[in-house]
């Protein structure tokens, strides 16, 4: 009933969601542990009234002047999307054809693999470099129609540097490079200002990880006239509901709000990587709302599942690379407590057996 492409391929598996009524603690989506500004509740409870019979403005007026403002790019150089995915989404259906080429590091956000399954894409899969660094070099001699940059990655939490992505845009000429900001709140810097000096740069950011706005579903894109103009081809006529616009402005607005919860979540993400590390973990720095933690050699499926057990959720990429580790959201400190709780007496007999088999050899 549908196309070859769509039946053979393997869909985007998110993260397990709660069901209602389940008590566990979620550190496996990379959601904000603390809730959005006050404002924002008003900002929606206003905007639930009359004006819900009428569509909303198709460009989401209020919430890319709300980025305008905040960011310091026009307005007619910003994109509303049903979060980054949507954005995303988008891209690879203006970009991409059948047989086209699309180039990003292994592993990184496991949908763009969907996307351009999708579009009948061919992926260059570049392996990550030394300490899970951007392989740009090796991205640029790919010559993709479409470049992304995950940054900081996921799962890894690792961020590309802007001078070394503005080296990336010029090197890729008039082919486009996608910047995914995800997590970039989370980091100490930023690519934005390559929007301005490249005609093929696009980045993306999202309001549901540092903006505690994952249930909002909203996303902005930042690229000069001509990429918002083609992109606008092929976006859905009103994308964005009118509550999700008031809320994203709001959001935006109270970005003060959000920076005071990006410091408490980046001071608990430097303590967890020193716990980690002091449980025998490999963690490379995260620039990022969660943290990598590996035991090489070791499937960490199981300690996936007894986490689960004890009603603890993390993400475990089994089919990936990272099969030898657990991606951590990092959650309130007093989630964290209770995720050490349960993982130490899972970590001690993994890291004995190991100790015993190198003794051994």
């Amino acid at each position: 009933m549908f196309r070859e492409a769509i039946e053979r391929m393997a869909p985007y598996t998110p993260g397990e969601q709660p069901r209602p009524g389940q008590r566990l603690i979620k550190l496996n989506t990379n959601e904000n542990p603390y809730p959005p500004s006050p404002g924002v509740r008003r900002a929606i409870l206003a905007s639930a009234g009359a004006a819900l019979r009428l569509y909303p403005p198709p460009r989401a007026d209020a919430f890319v002047a709300a980025a305008a403002r905040l960011y310091g790019i026009p307005a007619s150089h910003i994109l509303a999307g049903n979060g980054s995915d949507e954005l995303l989404s988008m891209i690879f259906r203006a970009a991409l054809g059948h047989g086209d080429r699309v180039a990003y590091a292994l592993p990184t956000y496991s949908l763009y693999d969907t996307l351009a399954a999708i579009q009948e894409a061919r992926v260059a899969a570049v392996p990550l470099g030394p300490g899970f660094a951007q392989p740009l070099d090796a991205l640029a001699r790919e010559r993709a129609q479409l470049t992304i940059v995950c940054s900081p990655n996921s799962p890894c939490g690792t961020l590309a540097m802007p001078d070394d992505l503005d080296a990336l845009a010029r090197r890729l000429g008039r082919r486009l490079l996608v910047i995914d900001e995800a997590y970039v709140d989370f980091a100490e810097a930023n690519a934005l200002d390559l929007v301005r000096r490249h005609r093929n740069v696009i980045v993306l950011r999202t309001l549901s990880k540092s903006f505690s706005l994952a249930g909002m579903r909203l996303g902005l894109l930042f690229a000069q006239l001509p990429i918002v103009e083609s992109l606008l081809k092929v976006k859905d006529s009103y994308n964005l509901n009118r509550i999700a616009i008031a809320a994203g402005a709001q959001a935006l607005d109270d970005a003060a709000w959000m920076r005071r919860n990006v410091e408490k979540v980046k001071r608990t993400r430097e303590l967890a990587q020193q716990r980690l590390r002091a449980l025998g973990f490999e963690v490379p720095p995260s620039s990022s709302n969660f943290v990598l933690a590996r035991l090489p050699d070791r499937d960490m499926a199981p300690v996936t599942a007894a986490l689960r057990r004890r009603g603890i959720l993390v993400r475990h990429f089994p089919a990936s690379v990272f099969r030898d580790a657990i991606r951590i959201s990092i959650g309130t400190p007093a989630e964290m407590n209770a995720l050490f709780k349960a993982l130490e007496p899972l970590i001690k007999p993994l890291l004995a057996k190991r100790l015993r088999t190198r003794a051994g050899k």
